[in-house]
Protein backbone atom coordinates (compact mmCIF):
# COMPACT_ATOMS: atom_id res chain seq x y z
CA UNK A 1 0.00 0.00 0.00
CA UNK A 2 1.49 3.16 -1.19
CA UNK A 3 1.04 6.43 1.47
CA UNK A 4 -1.29 9.37 1.04
CA UNK A 5 0.93 12.61 0.19
CA UNK A 6 -0.47 15.39 2.17
CA UNK A 7 -0.10 18.61 0.77
CA UNK A 8 0.13 21.17 3.40
CA UNK A 9 -0.12 24.21 1.03
CA UNK A 10 -3.07 26.04 2.53
CA UNK A 11 -5.93 27.46 0.86
CA UNK A 12 -5.61 30.92 -0.61
CA UNK A 13 -9.21 31.73 0.99
CA UNK A 14 -7.62 30.84 4.49
CA UNK A 15 -4.50 33.02 3.50
CA UNK A 16 -6.41 36.07 2.17
CA UNK A 17 -8.60 35.81 5.91
CA UNK A 18 -5.61 35.07 7.86
CA UNK A 19 -4.11 38.98 6.00
CA UNK A 20 -7.22 40.31 6.52
CA UNK A 21 -6.62 39.78 10.60
CA UNK A 22 -2.67 40.53 10.49
CA UNK A 23 -4.07 44.09 8.46
CA UNK A 24 -6.20 44.56 11.06
CA UNK A 25 -4.32 43.84 13.71
CA UNK A 26 -1.69 45.97 12.30
CA UNK A 27 -4.59 48.97 11.41
CA UNK A 28 -5.54 48.54 15.41
CA UNK A 29 -2.03 48.84 16.85
CA UNK A 30 -1.41 52.24 14.18
CA UNK A 31 -4.50 53.26 15.33
CA UNK A 32 -3.63 52.82 19.24
CA UNK A 33 -0.46 54.35 18.59
CA UNK A 34 -1.48 57.23 16.51
CA UNK A 35 -4.12 57.87 19.95
CA UNK A 36 -1.43 57.29 22.12
CA UNK A 37 0.16 60.13 20.66
CA UNK A 38 -1.86 62.40 20.03
CA UNK A 39 -3.09 61.92 23.52
CA UNK A 40 0.59 62.58 24.32
CA UNK A 41 1.28 65.58 22.28
CA UNK A 42 -1.78 67.13 24.05
CA UNK A 43 -0.60 66.09 27.98
CA UNK A 44 3.10 67.69 26.53
CA UNK A 45 0.97 71.47 25.48
CA UNK A 46 -1.33 70.99 28.60
CA UNK A 47 1.83 70.66 30.93
CA UNK A 48 3.84 72.82 28.28
CA UNK A 49 0.76 76.07 29.28
CA UNK A 50 -0.27 75.21 32.51
CA UNK A 51 2.70 76.77 34.21
CA UNK A 52 2.88 79.80 32.59
CA UNK A 53 -0.72 80.66 33.63
CA UNK A 54 -0.34 80.05 36.47
CA UNK A 55 2.23 82.64 36.80
CA UNK A 56 0.13 85.29 34.88
CA UNK A 57 -2.51 84.18 37.81
CA UNK A 58 -0.34 84.67 40.62
CA UNK A 59 1.33 87.37 38.92
CA UNK A 60 -2.11 89.29 38.41
CA UNK A 61 -3.04 88.21 42.00
CA UNK A 62 -0.02 89.79 43.09
CA UNK A 63 -0.50 92.86 40.99
CA UNK A 64 -4.02 93.48 42.77
CA UNK A 65 -2.69 92.26 46.46
CA UNK A 66 -0.01 95.24 45.27
CA UNK A 67 -2.47 97.80 44.54
CA UNK A 68 -4.98 97.28 47.78
CA UNK A 69 -2.13 98.01 49.95
CA UNK A 70 -1.07 100.91 48.17
CA UNK A 71 -4.15 101.98 48.48
CA UNK A 72 -4.52 101.22 51.82
CA UNK A 73 -1.08 102.81 52.49
CA UNK A 74 -2.16 105.72 50.51
CA UNK A 75 -5.23 105.84 53.01
CA UNK A 76 -3.14 105.69 56.23
CA UNK A 77 -1.01 108.54 55.23
CA UNK A 78 -3.69 110.91 54.22
CA UNK A 79 -5.45 109.71 57.49
CA UNK A 80 -2.05 110.53 59.21
CA UNK A 81 -1.48 113.90 57.83
CA UNK A 82 -4.88 114.98 58.40
CA UNK A 83 -4.43 114.23 61.95
CA UNK A 84 -1.05 115.76 61.83
CA UNK A 85 -2.85 119.24 60.49
CA UNK A 86 -5.60 118.88 63.40
CA UNK A 87 -3.01 118.24 65.82
CA UNK A 88 -1.06 121.42 64.51
CA UNK A 89 -4.06 123.39 64.15
CA UNK A 90 -5.21 122.63 67.73
CA UNK A 91 -1.53 123.11 69.04
CA UNK A 92 -1.78 126.56 67.15
CA UNK A 93 -5.10 127.36 68.52
CA UNK A 94 -3.87 126.60 72.50
CA UNK A 95 -0.78 128.66 72.02
CA UNK A 96 -2.61 131.57 70.66
CA UNK A 97 -5.08 130.94 73.50
CA UNK A 98 -2.27 130.94 76.20
CA UNK A 99 -0.81 133.75 74.71
CA UNK A 100 -4.03 135.30 74.42
CA UNK A 101 -4.59 134.93 78.23
CA UNK A 102 -0.98 135.96 79.02
CA UNK A 103 -1.72 139.47 77.14
CA UNK A 104 -4.53 139.76 79.20
CA UNK A 105 -3.15 139.18 82.49
CA UNK A 106 -0.20 141.02 81.70
CA UNK A 107 -2.75 144.18 80.39
CA UNK A 108 -4.68 144.03 83.74
CA UNK A 109 -1.40 143.79 85.41
CA UNK A 110 -0.14 146.90 84.12
CA UNK A 111 -3.85 148.48 84.39
CA UNK A 112 -3.61 147.42 88.43
CA UNK A 113 -0.48 148.81 88.06
CA UNK A 114 -0.57 152.33 86.24
CA UNK A 115 -3.84 152.80 87.58
CA UNK A 116 -2.37 155.09 90.59
CA UNK A 117 0.62 156.93 90.16
CA UNK A 118 2.60 159.41 92.06
CA UNK A 119 1.89 163.13 91.62
CA UNK A 120 6.11 164.26 91.09
CA UNK A 121 8.64 161.37 90.17
CA UNK A 122 11.95 162.58 92.25
CA UNK A 123 11.06 164.09 95.53
CA UNK A 124 12.06 164.45 99.85
CA UNK A 125 9.01 163.31 101.60
CA UNK A 126 8.69 166.36 104.14
CA UNK A 127 5.48 167.31 106.54
CA UNK A 128 3.39 163.96 106.91
CA UNK A 129 -0.30 163.45 107.27
CA UNK A 130 -1.77 164.46 110.69
CA UNK A 131 1.11 166.39 111.52
CA UNK A 132 0.64 169.11 113.69
CA UNK A 133 2.94 172.64 114.06
CA UNK A 134 2.75 176.21 114.02
CA UNK A 135 2.46 176.15 110.35
CA UNK A 136 -1.24 174.83 109.88
CA UNK A 137 -4.45 175.95 112.33
CA UNK A 138 -4.96 172.10 112.31
CA UNK A 139 -2.72 169.49 112.15
CA UNK A 140 -1.64 168.75 108.55
CA UNK A 141 -4.37 167.33 105.64
CA UNK A 142 -1.85 166.27 103.54
CA UNK A 143 1.60 164.68 102.67
CA UNK A 144 4.52 167.72 101.63
CA UNK A 145 6.85 166.72 98.70
CA UNK A 146 9.67 168.47 98.77
CA UNK A 147 10.42 169.46 94.97
CA UNK A 148 12.34 172.46 92.96
CA UNK A 149 9.69 174.98 91.72
CA UNK A 150 8.94 174.08 88.56
CA UNK A 151 8.66 170.39 88.75
CA UNK A 152 6.08 168.66 86.65
CA UNK A 153 3.36 167.82 88.84
CA UNK A 154 1.03 164.78 87.48
CA UNK A 155 -2.64 163.37 87.84
CA UNK A 156 -2.57 160.53 90.62
CA UNK A 157 -5.48 158.60 88.52
CA UNK A 158 -7.98 159.75 85.76
CA UNK A 159 -10.48 161.58 86.51
CA UNK A 160 -12.47 164.99 86.06
CA UNK A 161 -11.06 168.79 87.17
CA UNK A 162 -13.69 169.72 89.70
CA UNK A 163 -11.33 172.87 90.99
CA UNK A 164 -8.55 174.88 89.81
CA UNK A 165 -7.23 178.27 90.14
CA UNK A 166 -5.81 180.49 92.94
CA UNK A 167 -6.82 181.01 96.70
CA UNK A 168 -6.59 177.03 96.64
CA UNK A 169 -9.27 176.80 94.03
CA UNK A 170 -11.90 177.77 96.62
CA UNK A 171 -10.11 176.13 99.76
CA UNK A 172 -8.28 179.04 100.88
CA UNK A 173 -5.42 181.21 100.14
CA UNK A 174 -3.35 178.52 102.54
CA UNK A 175 -2.84 176.80 99.78
CA UNK A 176 -2.07 179.24 97.12
CA UNK A 177 -2.67 177.80 93.95
CA UNK A 178 -4.64 174.63 93.76
CA UNK A 179 -5.98 171.62 92.03
CA UNK A 180 -8.67 169.36 92.56
CA UNK A 181 -9.28 166.06 90.64
CA UNK A 182 -13.06 164.03 91.30
CA UNK A 183 -12.11 160.40 90.61
CA UNK A 184 -14.78 157.50 89.56
CA UNK A 185 -13.90 155.84 92.77
CA UNK A 186 -15.45 158.55 94.36
CA UNK A 187 -12.26 159.81 95.79
CA UNK A 188 -10.52 163.15 95.31
CA UNK A 189 -7.00 164.43 94.67
CA UNK A 190 -5.48 167.86 95.80
CA UNK A 191 -2.50 169.08 94.73
CA UNK A 192 -1.58 172.68 96.27
CA UNK A 193 1.11 175.14 96.61
CA UNK A 194 1.73 175.41 92.76
CA UNK A 195 3.17 178.16 90.44
CA UNK A 196 1.34 176.99 87.43
CA UNK A 197 -1.81 175.34 86.20
CA UNK A 198 -2.24 173.42 83.07
CA UNK A 199 -5.79 172.69 83.69
CA UNK A 200 -9.16 173.95 83.74
CA UNK A 201 -12.79 173.13 85.98
CA UNK A 202 -14.26 170.50 83.87
CA UNK A 203 -11.09 169.37 81.73
CA UNK A 204 -10.59 165.39 82.06
CA UNK A 205 -7.29 164.30 82.69
CA UNK A 206 -5.81 160.71 82.43
CA UNK A 207 -3.40 158.94 84.99
CA UNK A 208 0.34 160.28 84.82
CA UNK A 209 -0.87 163.61 82.89
CA UNK A 210 0.80 166.70 83.09
CA UNK A 211 -1.61 169.34 85.05
CA UNK A 212 0.59 172.20 86.82
CA UNK A 213 4.19 172.32 87.93
CA UNK A 214 5.34 172.74 91.42
CA UNK A 215 6.05 176.21 93.24
CA UNK A 216 5.68 178.07 96.85
CA UNK A 217 1.90 179.82 96.94
CA UNK A 218 0.22 180.16 99.69
CA UNK A 219 1.09 179.52 102.90
CA UNK A 220 4.45 177.62 102.41
CA UNK A 221 7.82 176.71 104.48
CA UNK A 222 9.66 176.47 101.16
CA UNK A 223 8.97 174.73 97.59
CA UNK A 224 6.96 171.82 97.27
CA UNK A 225 3.82 170.57 96.73
CA UNK A 226 1.24 169.88 99.31
CA UNK A 227 -0.71 166.45 98.33
CA UNK A 228 -4.27 165.22 99.49
CA UNK A 229 -6.45 162.59 98.84
CA UNK A 230 -10.51 163.66 100.36
CA UNK A 231 -13.76 161.52 100.27
CA UNK A 232 -15.35 165.00 98.95
CA UNK A 233 -13.87 167.95 96.88
CA UNK A 234 -13.10 170.25 100.03
CA UNK A 235 -11.80 170.91 102.89
CA UNK A 236 -11.80 168.81 106.01
CA UNK A 237 -12.22 165.91 104.20
CA UNK A 238 -8.71 164.62 103.85
CA UNK A 239 -7.52 160.66 104.79
CA UNK A 240 -4.19 159.59 105.08
CA UNK A 241 -2.68 159.71 101.01
CA UNK A 242 0.16 157.63 101.49
CA UNK A 243 -1.56 154.87 103.13
CA UNK A 244 -4.17 155.39 100.48
CA UNK A 245 -1.73 154.88 97.73
CA UNK A 246 0.26 152.13 98.63
CA UNK A 247 -3.05 150.40 99.08
CA UNK A 248 -3.47 151.25 95.08
CA UNK A 249 -0.08 149.73 94.55
CA UNK A 250 2.15 152.79 94.60
CA UNK A 251 5.29 152.19 96.11
CA UNK A 252 6.00 155.44 97.78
Amino acid sequence: MSKRVINHRLRPSVLRNRGTVVAAGLGAVMVVGAGAGVASATAGKAAATTPAAAVAVQADVQAKAAATAKAAAAAKAAANAKALKAAAKAKAAKAAAVKAAAAKAAKAKAAKKVGWVKPVARYTLSASFNQGGAMWSHKHSGQDFAVPVGTVVKATHGGVVVKAGPNGGGDGSAYGNAIVIKHANGTYSQYAHLSKINVFVGKHVKTGQTIARSGNTGNSSGPHLHFEIRTTPNYGSAVNPMAFLRAEGVSI
